[in-house]
């Protein structure tokens, strides 16, 4: 990049970015799906976005860190609670995200779907 990465904006936007994966860069680097952030006019640096399907690895890595276990290990009030948080981030809207989730907790498709009919009774839920 060619502003130092100690600038203020830069210090004060890498924490926002590292949690939802992205990437720094310069934005001469920036591809179509980047986005540029300006500083006083001048583009400063360009912020690549993670897939959505790396978004939900990331998450649940995140809540894995947040409980100080695996996922798999936790009991099944805190595993519905997993859920709930998942369900709150859009998780579910991600392809295989149903299937990505039951892995991590370790309980079944059924279960996941289960949990998620339990917070929201009158919802009907795809996968």
């Amino acid at each position: 990049m060619t502003e130092p990465r100690d600038h203020p904006f830069i210090a004060a936007v890498k924490p926002l970015v590292d949690a939802m994966g992205g990437e720094l860069m310069d934005p001469a680097l920036a591809q179509p799906d980047d986005v540029v952030l300006s500083w006083e006019g001048q583009d400063l640096l360009a912020v690549r976005l993670p897939q959505l399907s790396d978004s939900l690895e990331r998450i649940l890595a995140a809540l894995e860190r947040r409980h100080g276990v695996p996922l798999s290990q936790l009991d099944r009030k805190a595993k519905q609670d997993v859920v709930r948080i998942l369900e709150a981030r859009g998780a579910f809207s991600v392809r295989h995200g149903v299937e990505t989730v039951a892995g991590a907790l370790g309980v079944s498709r059924f279960t996941v779907y289960n949990y998620l009919n339990r917070e929201n009774p009158n919802k009907n839920n795809q996968a």
